[in-house]
């Protein structure tokens, strides 16, 4: 049987605060733990929260972002549940009331596009986190991330692949970037997802029974667990079983799922309203304020990269979907005048750096000011293209400014036509076998001849002269 797959996401997204959402507590990852921590976010009895009112504008920033609709009047929510890592032994949340709502972001798959609603974006607290001590078989409690703001955002069952639902996340983490709200390290746990997943199938109106796999921090998490659970719920199916509604986990070392507990409802969570906190109320003006210091987005720039500058849209694409990366390319071409000159080099080398050094674009160890020089040291004639690849491998591994690097090397290009001509002499009269071949139509003999005339200068020959004497020999 054919079946048809059915995604929708939860993302958590901790925003970039300097303090907790309820108390003055730092929000600063890697603390030694339970150092970041006071009555409030432990949940001592008569501790009362205090409404960070920056949490409220990131969350507004990041509805209007993603074409939601931004409610005047919202309130927050007790939910009710026991886990060790939550002192209170409840979350603090929103339910009935969230602040945005009946949002939608456009994402690319392949050649197509396509429309994922999103259905509300609401504040909470962040819980705590477990400490699993191997050793002792025991668990320890840290309380830092407890109390950090989040956003979630949770999406329409719009998706139906995994390749839709790492396109959808990639999105949000590249407009939560672009408006400053969250880091969206997924390394460290601020930007995650929760994946909801059921199959039915193909022609059949009604929804299967849906499984709910938490806490996903990687693309190549969500689509590992996608493609697992798919494989899962159809083999369930297919030998007559049913597909039971539960909370899971994923294990991206075994590179499989497992149950965790019985999937809760709202009700089960017997939310109501937070007492200690006074509903938010917004006015107009306080939301067309936050509008218009919305920067530029990813789809606006990739737009203007296409039709200004004429980048291809796949590069275009590329670039814009990280605010990092964009930033720097933007930088670089300001400089060198040359942005598709800055985009090849983004596309064929910076992007492989990245993952190598497994490093953030704006933590590269050289700066587009410097990729941006080199670019000019290529424009000018003073380096060739083979030894610009020498340099920026130097740039890499020590940051050093490409013109330093090319005096200090003495790495400049050869362009003087008699010092040149004198090579090309004598390397075909060394080889009148190429000769011979290139007459009779073996056009390799061309790239062996300019290749043995680059090696007796050591590369600093300039291409396009050695070409034109050695085509003017060749050619008698």
């Amino acid at each position: 049987m054919e079946y048809e797959v059915i995604i929708g996401l939860e993302v958590h997204a901790e925003l970039s605060t300097k303090t907790k959402i309820y108390c003055g507590c730092s929000t600063e990852f890697g603390g030694d733990p339970n150092t970041h921590c006071c009555p409030v976010c432990t949940g001592m009895p008569g501790a009362l929260p205090v409404l960070n009112e920056k949490v409220v504008e990131y969350a507004v920033r990041a509805g209007l972002a993603t074409n939601c609709e931004i409610a005047r009047e919202s309130k927050q929510d007790r939910k009710n549940y026991f886990y060790p890592d939550t002192p209170r032994a409840y979350q603090i949340s929103q339910f009935d009331l969230p602040l945005c709502e009946h949002g939608h972001v456009e994402i690319n798959v392949g050649e197509s596009n396509k429309t994922i609603g999103i259905t509300r974006i609401h504040i909470e607290d962040d819980a705590g986190k477990l400490v699993h001590d191997g050793y002792t078989g025991g668990s320890l409690v840290d309380l830092n991330r407890a109390g950090v703001p989040l956003i979630e955002i949770v999406s329409e069952p719009d998706m139906r692949s995994a390749e839709e639902a790492v396109a959808y996340v990639e999105k949000l983490k590249g407009i939560l970037e672009y408006i400053g709200v969250s880091d969206c390290k997924m390394q460290e746990g601020s930007l995650r997802a929760d994946v909801n997943l059921s199959i039915r199938p193909v022609g059949q109106e009604k929804f299967g029974t849906r499984t709910e796999t938490k806490n996903l921090n990687s693309f190549r998490s969500i689509a590992r667990c996608i493609e697992f659970e798919i494989a899962r719920q159809k083999s369930v199916l297919e030998s007559g079983g049913v597909i039971l509604q539960e909370t899971r986990r994923w294990d991206d070392e075994a590179g499989e799922g497992y149950a965790m507990r019985a999937k809760e409802e709202a009700n089960d969570y017997r939310y109501f309203p937070e007492p200690d906190l006074m509903p938010i109320k917004l006015s107009d003006e306080y939301i067309q304020n936050i509008k218009d210091t919305l920067p530029e987005l990813p789809e606006s720039r990739r737009n203007r990269y296409i039709n200004e500058i004429g980048l291809p849209e796949y590069d275009a694409g590329i670039i814009t979907s990280s605010k990092h990366l964009s930033d720097f390319f933007e930088a670089a071409a300001a400089v060198c005048r040359n942005a598709k000159a800055v985009s090849n080099w983004i596309m064929t080398d910076i992007i492989r750096v990245a993952k190598e050094k497994g490093v953030e674009y704006n933590e590269l160890p050289f700066t587009a000011e410097n990729l941006a020089k080199l670019i000019m040291l290529i424009d000018k004639g003073t380096i060739s293209s083979a030894i610009a690849k020498k340099v920026f491998e130097e740039m890499v591994e020590t940051g050093a400014n490409p013109e330093k690097i090319v005096e200090e090397k003495g790495l400049v290009q050869i362009s003087d036509e008699g010092a040149i001509k004198e090579v090309v002499d004598k390397i075909v009269a060394a080889n009148p076998q190429s000769v011979a071949d290139y007459k009779a139509g073996k056009d390799r003999a061309l790239g062996f001849l300019v290749g043995q005339c680059m090696k007796e200068m050591k590369g600093k020959g300039n291409p396009q002269i050695l070409n034109k004497f050695i085509l003017e020999h060749l050619n008698k």
